[in-house]
């Protein structure tokens, strides 16, 4: 039996990898800044855990892992998103994003990394984006720390890949969740009010003609069982995720900015 720890596992791309697992027999670890949410299950244990506040990641891994005894697989999925201008943004939004993004991910990764080494084995999946390689527009915060995130995975990649610890970039395309409900906005600037506003409707619009969330779980799923997976795979919407990133590879960069320009109507 798999022993997982999976952060944000209330809702979204969490709860869908929660629900197929448990019906894998896998044994879970959840965590939500709100445990009420998560679900009662035999073989799952819910953890509180506020990203945002690092002397709780620390103690709250800590209990999951005394509970345990050891984890199989560490999830790094939970998250949060912030739109805007990137030319008003905070140094409160931009920080925000990247602790509970980057850095609360950051050391639940070194945490687990300390007992699955002597161990010789463990997976960890961090759930970055796409958008590390293919940003949206007026959420250069989000897109920034899931870059950083997918960049930090590469660099763990390189340190530990002898130690029989195996490490997985997962980057949704556009997944069908709720997560734009909790989106935080922000709008400094009228004269681009309605740029904003047009670019939001199309994210609104490629969230709900986007796949469910079960995509994804069966991904993790297939991770999992696999015997020596992939160092990065992508997951979503066929253009998204396969056509998309084939340009993306073969385009130098100005014509990357015109192609994303013209596919979020901005002039």
């Amino acid at each position: 039996m798999k022993r997982v720890f999976l952060t944000g596992a209330s809702s979204g791309i969490g709860a869908a990898i929660n629900r197929l697992l448990l019906e894998q027999g896998c044994e879970i670890w959840g965590t939500s800044r709100h445990p009420e949410k998560l679900p009662a299950h035999a073989q799952f244990h819910p953890i509180q855990l506020d990203l945002r506040d690092r002397g709780n990641v620390e103690n709250a891994f800590a209990s999951a892992l005394e509970q345990a005894g050891r984890f199989d697989v560490m999830i790094n999925n939970a998250g949060s998103g912030h739109f805007g201008s990137a030319e008003h943004l905070s140094a409160n939004d931009v920080g925000d994003q990247f602790q509970v993004l980057f850095f609360a991910h950051v050391r639940l990764m070194q945490l687990v990394l300390a007992s699955m080494q002597p161990r010789g084995a463990g997976l960890i999946i961090n759930v970055t984006s796409l958008a590390a390689r293919l940003p949206v527009p007026f959420m250069g915060a989000y897109n920034a720390a899931k870059a950083a995130m997918a960049s930090f995975t590469m660099s763990m990649q390189l340190e530990v890949g002898g130690s029989g610890v195996r490490i997985v970039d997962l980057q949704p395309a556009d997944i069908r969740t709720d997560f734009n409900n909790a989106v935080a906005k922000t709008n400094e600037d009228e004269r681009d009010a309605s740029t904003i506003a047009t670019t939001w409707k199309l994210v609104e619009k490629n969230m709900n003609d986007a796949p469910g969330p079960e995509v994804v779980a069966r991904a993790v799923l297939q991770l999992i069982h696999h015997s020596n997976p992939p160092p990065r795979i992508t997951v979503g919407g066929f253009f998204q995720a396969h056509i998309a990133t084939i340009i993306y590879r073969l385009l130098p960069q100005r014509l990357r900015i015109w192609g994303l320009k013209k596919y979020y109507q901005l002039s």
